[in-house]
C-alpha cells in the first residue's frame, strides 16, 4: 500500500495485512483482514503517530521514503506499545537518529521491555503537547483503551485525532476513509472491533469520552490505527460507542449451545420459536460451527442471553465451555439469562453454566431446563414456554 494524503501534509503510511484471519491469537477472526495504520506528519518538524507490525516495517519504510528520508523524522508518537502497532519501531528508530519518541510512561516501559530500547524517550501525561511548527499535538491518556500505556494525540490545526485502537476496525483496503467503502460493512467491523477489543472496558471508556469532550476538541478526522480513517461518520461512531460503552441493549436474544447428539439442539430451537412468538427477536448459534467474533458483536448490543450444553464428562462440552470463559471476561453488565441442556445420567453442564451466568453479573431470570437423553414432547413444549417467559422478561 502506498502513502495516501489524508489532509495537507498529513500522510497514511501503513501497511494492509489482506491475509491475516486470526487476530489476538484465535481470539477475533478477521474475514476482511486488517490494516497496521502508521501517519506521517510533514511541518517544520516531521513526526511519524506510531508503526506496524514487525513483518511490515519494510513497507512501511518504503511508504515513509515516498515522502521523505527517514533520517528528517525529529518525533515519534507511541500512542500504543501492542505489537501490531509497535513491532517495527526497533527498526525504525535505527533510521531516525535524530528522533525524540513521546508517549505514556507505562509505553516507556513497554518498549524496554518488549525490545530492549525505547530511543530518546520523553514521558507525557494528559494534556501536554508539543509545538512542531504550524502544528501542536496534544496528548490525552486513555489507559485501558485498551492497554494501560494507550494515550490519544490530537492535532488542532488539523482538526485531526488520532485514537489508535479507538474507534478502529479490522477491514483491509487500498480506500483510506469511511465513505469510500460500503458503510454497512464497515459498521458491521466496527461492531466486532468493540465487541471484541473494547468490551470490558466500557465504564473506563464512558469516563475517558465524557473527558475528551470536555476538552471541547473540534475533530474532521478520526485516524485510528486499524482500518478506515473517519471523516463522514464521525458523529455516528462517537455516539455508537457511547451506547455500547454505556452497556446499553436492544430487545433481542442470542441463544448459544453445544449438542452432542442433538437433543440440546431441539431444545434449542424450541426456545427460540417461544421467545420469537412474542416478538422479540432471537437468533441460534451453534457454539461449534458459528465464528465466536460474530457471536460476541450480536451479544453485544442483546439483552438477554440463553446457553445451553450437553452434558460431558460431568461438565459442559469443551468448545462452549471455552466460550463462555471468553464471556465472563466480557464483563456484561444489564442483562437477563437462563441455562438448559440434556443429559445421560448426570446433567452438571446446566449447574455449571448457571455458574458463570452468576460470575459474569448476569441475572437469572428463571429456572433452567433439563432433559433425559432425548427430549420428550412434554419437555419440549417446556422448553418453548421459557422462551416465551424470557421475552417477556426481556419487554418488561
Amino acid at each position: 500500500m502506498a502513502a495516501h494524503l489524508v489532509k495537507e501534509s498529513v500522510y497514511s503510511v501503513g501497511c494492509v495485512d489482506w491475509n491475516v484471519r486470526n487476530f489476538h491469537g484465535s481470539t477475533y477472526i478477521t474475514d476482511r483482514g486488517v490494516t497496521y495504520n502508521s501517519y506521517l506528519i510533514v511541518d517544520d518538524k516531521i513526526t511519524l503517530i506510531d508503526t506496524v507490525h514487525k513483518g511490515f516495517a519494510k513497507e512501511l519504510i518504503e511508504n515513509i521514503k515516498q515522502i521523505t528520508e527517514l533520517s528528517k523524522i525529529e518525533v515519534i508518537v507511541i500512542n500504543h506499545i501492542e505489537p501490531d502497532h509497535s513491532g517495527a519501531f526497533p527498526e525504525i528508530i535505527k533510521l531516525c537518529p535524530n528522533a525524540k519518541v513521546y508517549g505514556t510512561e507505562k509505553s516507556r516501559q513497554g518498549l524496554l521491555k518488549y525490545y530492549g530500547v525505547c530511543g530518546d524517550f520523553t514521558a507525557v501525561k494528559f494534556g501536554q503537547s508539543l509545538n512542531r511548527g504550524k502544528r501542536t499535538l496534544e496528548f490525552i491518556e486513555v489507559p485501558m483503551i485498551h492497554w494501560p500505556d494507550s494515550m490519544f494525540t490530537y492535532c488542532a490545526y488539523d482538526k485531526i485525532l488520532f485514537s489508535n485502537d479507538a474507534f478502529g476496525q479490522h477491514y483491509a483496503t487500498n480506500k483510506i476513509f469511511d465513505d469510500e467503502v460500503d458503510y454497512c460493512a464497515l459498521i458491521e467491523e466496527a461492531k466486532k472491533y468493540y465487541a471484541n477489543i473494547l468490551w470490558p472496558f466500557g465504564r473506563l471508556i464512558s469516563v475517558k469520552l465524557e473527558a475528551v469532550k470536555k476538552l471541547n476538541f473540534d475533530i474532521e478526522l478520526i485516524l485510528p490505527s486499524h482500518g478506515l480513517i473517519w471523516r463522514s461518520h464521525i458523529t455516528d461512531i462517537l455516539n455508537k460507542y457511547l451506547f455500547w460503552a454505556a452497556n446499553s441493549v436492544e430487545n433481542k436474544v442470542a441463544v448459544v449451545y453445544e449438542t452432542m447428539w442433538n437433543s440440546t439442539e431441539e431444545m434449542a430451537k424450541k426456545i427460540v420459536e417461544g421467545i420469537t412468538s412474542e416478538g422479540v427477536e432471537a437468533f441460534l448459534f451453534d457454539i461449534t460451527k458459528c465464528s465466536r467474533t460474530d457471536l460476541a458483536a450480536y451479544m453485544l448490543d442483546a439483552k438477554g442471553f440463553v446457553f445451553g450444553s450437553s452434558t460431558h464428562d460431568n461438565d459442559m462440552l469443551p468448545v462452549i465451555a471455552g466460550f463462555l470463559h471468553f464471556f465472563k471476561g466480557l464483563k456484561p453488565k444489564g442483562r437477563k439469562a437462563f441455562a438448559f441442556g440434556s443429559y445421560g445420567w448426570s446433567g452438571e453442564a446446566v449447574k455449571n453454566i448457571e455458574a458463570v451466568i452468576a460470575e459474569a453479573g448476569v441475572e437469572k431470570t428463571q429456572e433452567s431446563i433439563k432433559a433425559v437423553y432425548a427430549p420428550s414432547d412434554e419437555e419440549l413444549k417446556k422448553c418453548y414456554e421459557a422462551g416465551k417467559a424470557f421475552a417477556l422478561s426481556i419487554k418488561g
